[in-house]
């Protein structure tokens, strides 16, 4: 396997010859404007892909599928449904596929639970997306593990760190954990997505794992950056457990 950070969510994973596009947020920096609830006026994405729109072109030519967790539009927006081609392969909870099928898309394979596509096990796996009155509005998250032969990948998606994210890697024994970080907060309620905190819990959790630390510095609402991250880790001797990809960097999943 091999994983690739575009930005925020965005990830391309190999899985031997296959590859999947996990949560495409492809606008250019400042195409979904201002978020909701933000304490600040700053245009969203923070910055572009590490690549330019060509090039993003040839690579999307390349997808064998695309994998959605939730529809917020830093995972799944405007220019992604415009520019992925409407037969390509979408990979979705159940919960999401009716919307995902009004944008136009042809071949979707809704997941309730659990699939065997393409000589890869994939699962559905549960998150919450905050709490209280916030986490209800964020709605309901997912994520995804994929398995092959002896190689396993939690996609934890947009959630805290909860006993069901415990449920879950007790279940999968993935042995790469890809987390949402960056404290992600609006000018109400509690962070909706993984604090500094949380991900230490994760590591003092799955000790026999790789993490990895994504949706960071992209848009307005995290709260958290790379180099906070670090020293966090680097103060609970994490360092060399849990890793932060740079936008544009691939990394083999061993």
């Amino acid at each position: 396997m091999k994983l690739q950070l575009w930005r925020n969510a965005t990830l391309l994973l190999n899985i031997n010859e296959t590859s999947i596009l996990i949560d495409p947020m492809l606008g250019e920096k400042g195409s979904l404007g201002t978020f909701p609830m933000t304490d600040n006026d700053l245009q969203n994405p923070l910055l572009d892909l590490p690549f330019n729109r060509e090039e993003l072109i040839e690579k999307l030519q390349t997808i064998d599928a695309v994998a959605i967790t939730h529809l917020h539009p830093d995972h799944w927006d405007p220019t992604a449904i415009e520019l992925m081609d409407k037969t390509t392969t979408i990979l979705c909870p159940a919960v999401i596929s009716e919307q995902i099928e009004k944008q136009g898309f042809q071949n979707i394979i809704a997941i309730e639970d659990h699939i065997f596509w393409n000589n890869i096990d994939i699962s559905i796996t549960e998150g919450q997306h905050g709490t209280g009155e916030i986490g209800d509005r964020m709605g309901t998250v997912n994520g995804f593990v994929f398995k092959k032969e002896n190689q396993s990948v939690y996609i934890v998606g947009d959630s805290i760190w909860y006993k069901g994210i415990e449920n879950e890697i007790s279940k999968h024994q993935p042995q790469h954990i890809i987390v949402a970080g960056g404290a992600a907060t609006f000018t109400m309620g509690d962070p909706i997505i993984m604090t500094s905190e949380d991900i230490i819990k994760v590591c003092q959790y799955a000790p026999q794992a790789k993490i990895w630390v994504t949706h960071l510095e992209a848009v307005s609402h995290c709260k958290e950056d790379r180099a906070f991250i670090q020293e966090k880790i680097n103060g609970k001797k994490y360092e060399n457990q849990c890793f932060i990809p740079k936008d544009g960097e691939e990394v083999h999943l061993d």
